[in-house]
């Protein structure tokens, strides 16, 4: 009865089995006890991580508190700051990393590193009226644009930079800069940063005049007076290159009108016609040209010119007008010329019309090229469609 009455106190579901007698663990029992337990530890402790493993490389990238790595990933490439200001003209090869300083102020300058591709050489805009030392040689009448010693010439380095495509291209140079500081002043205010400007060697202010010139994104050259028939009744103006002059002379005249100011990238005749046809003046002039690596651009005027056979044979950037855009000084007349340049870009791939600053002509080219864009005309500095020999 002891017995059925510990039976009744016994919870259900749970059968009555007689007593064992206690054994011995045997050792393997053990040891898998042990190991079973361990990774029951091990995966709980995995669990209760915040993250799991990941693979070294993969924590590397996602933690940046990680310093450490088997094999450092190249760095990625800087970007450019929003205005940069390279004191160097890019150079020819890959991409360049260009460390520089920002403009001089009141405070210490400021460093920045700009990566330039070296397919569209020339200079930054920003600092594109600052002239290249190693393109300037000293003389007694003023700085004298000269090929640099590795090579780089004025014509690349202070080309405006343009979009490179081949569609109708036309290009315009306004002449007589200079000579009106009003005028002057207008003109670099209101012609687009695509034309050409032209400064008159026996004007005013040149070198400021320049200034405003290249900061406002105009690429400029440098007119030289050259003989013109009906000499001296027609004058072209003070150190006029002759067929009467010696060679010397000339070349004194031409380093004159040269060092009157910088940062151009050629020279454009102003008249000249009886000049340009004889071979012993014109050929010491292009070599000179040559030497010092500016282009030269004939304005169309005369055509008896030598121009384009000296120009090849000595390695010069040569450009040949096309028209005269403004003989006559009435809008409508204007707005021809600029049309039938248009038509003829469209046929030939490019164009050029040289002009002067008269107010007029100023007005009438600023709103023309607004419109001209609108049609598909890309405008372009001179030195955009010029004929380079050096370049094949």
């Amino acid at each position: 009865m002891a017995d059925i009455g510990k039976d009744i106190e016994r919870p259900l579901g749970q059968a009555v089995r007689p007593p064992r007698a206690a054994r011995k663990l045997s050792g393997g029992a053990i040891m898998a006890t042990v190991a079973v337990l361990a990774v029951a530890g091990v995966s709980g402790a995995i669990a209760l991580r915040e993250k799991p493993f990941r693979k070294p490389q993969e924590v590397a990238v996602s933690t940046p508190k990680v310093t450490a790595a088997a094999e450092p990933a190249p760095a990625p490439p800087a970007l450019a700051p929003a205005a940069p200001k390279p004191e160097a003209p890019v150079k020819s090869g890959g991409p360049q990393i260009i460390h520089v300083q920002t403009e001089e102020g009141d405070g210490p300058p400021k460093a920045a590193i700009v990566i330039r591709d070296p397919s569209t050489i020339g200079q930054n805009l920003k600092i594109a009226h600052i002239p290249d030392k190693a393109l300037i040689e000293t003389s007694e009448t003023g700085p004298l644009p000269v090929r640099a010693t590795d090579g780089r010439r004025p014509f690349d380095v202070y080309a405006r930079p343009w979009s490179g495509g081949r569609g109708a291209r036309v290009a315009i140079v306004i002449g007589g800069l200079s000579v009106s500081q009003t005028g002057t002043q207008a003109a670099i205010a209101k012609l687009p940063a695509e034309v050409t400007l032209a400064f008159a060697p026996q004007g005013n202010s040149i070198g400021r005049w320049m200034q405003a010139a290249r900061q406002s994104g105009h690429e400029i050259v440098m007119q030289v007076p050259l003989e013109p028939f009906d000499y001296p009744k027609v004058n072209p103006g003070r150190n006029t290159l002759t067929v009467a002059a010696s060679a010397d002379e000339n070349l004194k005249s031409l380093h004159w009108a040269l060092s009157r100011t910088t940062n151009y990238t050629g020279v454009m005749n102003y008249m000249g016609a009886r000049f340009s046809a004889d071979a012993a003046a014109m050929e010491p002039f292009i070599a000179e040209l040559g030497k010092r690596g500016l282009a030269y651009i004939d304005d169309g005027s005369s055509a008896r010119s030598l121009a384009p056979d000296l120009a090849l044979k000595d390695g010069v950037p040569f450009v040949a007008g096309d028209m005269a855009i403004d003989a006559v000084q009435d809008r409508g007349e204007i707005l021809k010329k600029l049309d039938s340049l248009e038509a003829t870009a469209r046929a030939k791939g490019t164009a050029v019309g040289i002009g002067s600053a008269f107010d007029l002509t100023v007005d009438t080219v600023s709103s023309w090229v607004v419109e001209a864009k609108k049609r598909g005309i890309e405008i372009v500095p001179i030195s955009a469609v010029a004929i380079d020999p050096q370049k094949g």
